[in-house]
This record gives structure tokens, C-alpha cells and sequence, in this order.
């Protein structure tokens, strides 16, 4: 009895899983999340300016 052949997938296939950080990145740019990371970088833009020395301009005379 012969033994028996397994197929190698080609240098073209790839069929692993895909990484931890292309996943993360993958459900970040899906459209159905967009008003939520756009909502939290406006806070994160928010909170690093008034934390910087620009929020003495916020300050009346």
C-alpha cells in the first residue's frame, strides 16, 4: 500500500489566522464603529489640550 499524499498549500494561500492587531485594527476602521472612535478622539484631542499650556488661552484677562 502506497503511503499516503498530503497537499502543501502554495507560497500564494495563506490560511492562518489573522493577528491580534490587524483584528483590532480591522474592528476600529469598520464603519459601524466610526462615530464611536471619532466621538473618543475627539475627547483624547480634547482632554491633551486643556492638560497642555494652550488652555491658558481658555483663561479671561
Amino acid at each position: 500500500m502506497p503511503p499516503k499524499r498530503y497537499v502543501v498549500a502554495g507560497p500564494g494561500s495563506r490560511q492562518s489566522n489573522p493577528g491580534y492587531l490587524r483584528s483590532v485594527y480591522d474592528s476600529l476602521a469598520a464603519p459601524d464603529n466610526r462615530s464611536i472612535v471619532t466621538a473618543v478622539g475627539f475627547f483624547a484631542a480634547g482632554v491633551a489640550f486643556l492638560h497642555s499650556s494652550w488652555s491658558e488661552i481658555l483663561k479671561p484677562p
